[in-house]
């Protein structure tokens, strides 16, 4: 099952305090970004974000969840509604996030 484009408008509306939330659709789901860096992503209308120490060390009861089949697993955020809870998640990742990959030259 696709995400849809109503469920990314309300998680981009959720992070609008954040300065360069970006996304990129990819295969019907949308990949979140942070100032350049992943966070996570949009999977079967569920918020997924990587497992960093910082990101389940800031949830009370973190879940686990499998994006699709095949992939590492990650962590569901329940809280979608609470903004202040969504925007204090990505500022306690950040610092954890890998850089971005440089791209290759054609």
């Amino acid at each position: 099952m696709a995400s849809s484009k109503n469920y990314l408008q309300f998680i981009l509306e959720q992070l609008s305090e954040l300065d360069e939330i970006t996304y990129r659709a990819m295969m019907g789901e949308f990949i979140i970004y942070y100032r350049g860096k992943i966070v996570g992503g949009i999977y079967d209308d569920r918020l997924l974000v990587k497992p960093t120490k910082s990101a389940t060390a800031y949830m009370t009861d973190p879940v686990y969840e499998v994006p699709y089949e095949g992939a590492k697993e990650m962590l569901l955020v329940e809280a979608v509604d609470q903004k202040e809870f969504l925007t204090g998640l990505f500022h306690a990742m950040y610092d954890e996030l890998p850089l971005p990959k440089p791209k290759k030259k054609k």
